[in-house]
């Protein structure tokens, strides 16, 4: 973006539509809640006044129809799969998917059930994770503010969008890593104590 110097009055820029359109996008997303455990309630939090979420122009909506975000916030449960999916489809493009919480992303404390799916990866692409249980009102203003980095740097015109990949943000990674780890631990141990009282159950 730039602007033309030599004119007498200085009101010119010249842009491209891409940056004109993911500026408007950028600044006034409006996310679709969809809140199934905890965490929403850490998610309903970042729109009280202490956080004021609509500050940054994020604004929530109860339709899918008016959404360009959704906010999956909890464990998504098979039951719930054809539910998420059609409200997913309902939302007009350009739109994006914030997983929050670590059932959102891996199935969480849930993930050995049989009833919940291991992350809502498995069936909608995400663009951005939000780790923790439940992560804080910062945390998911942090996941918001690097939708925006994204967003800016995707093309809708003249080519195919930048962004096809899954997109965890740099600084995040080592956080992401250290959950996946504990929760690996936590499996391990309660395998072995299982496997310990079958043994003692058949002595």
């Amino acid at each position: 973006m730039g602007l033309i110097h030599h004119i007498e009055t200085p009101n010119i820029l010249t842009t491209s539509l891409d940056s004109v359109f993911n500026w408007a996008r950028a600044k006034s997303l409006w996310w679709l809640g969809y809140g199934i455990a905890c965490c929403a309630i850490e998610m309903m939090a970042t729109s009280m006044p202490r956080y004021d979420f609509d500050r940054f122009g994020i604004i929530p909506r109860s339709s899918p129809r008016q959404s360009d975000v959704m906010v999956v916030a909890g464990p998504v449960t098979k039951k719930m799969e054809p539910v998420i999916k059609r409200l997913y489809d309902q939302m007009a493009e350009p739109r994006w998917i914030i997983a929050m919480g670590s059932c959102a992303i891996s199935g969480g404390a849930f993930a050995d059930s049989y009833h919940v799916l291991k992350g809502v990866d498995t069936i909608l692409p995400v663009d951005v994770y939000v780790p923790g249980c439940p992560p804080r009102p910062e945390a998911l203003i942090y996941g918001f503010l690097k939708l925006r980095e994204k967003i800016k740097n995707d093309t809708f015109v003249g080519g195919a969008r930048k962004s096809a990949e899954l997109y965890v943000p740099e600084t995040l990674t080592e956080e992401v890593e250290r959950a996946v780890k504990e929760e690996l631990l936590v499996k391990d141990e309660r395998q072995t104590e299982e496997e310990e009282a079958g043994q003692d159950g058949q002595r």
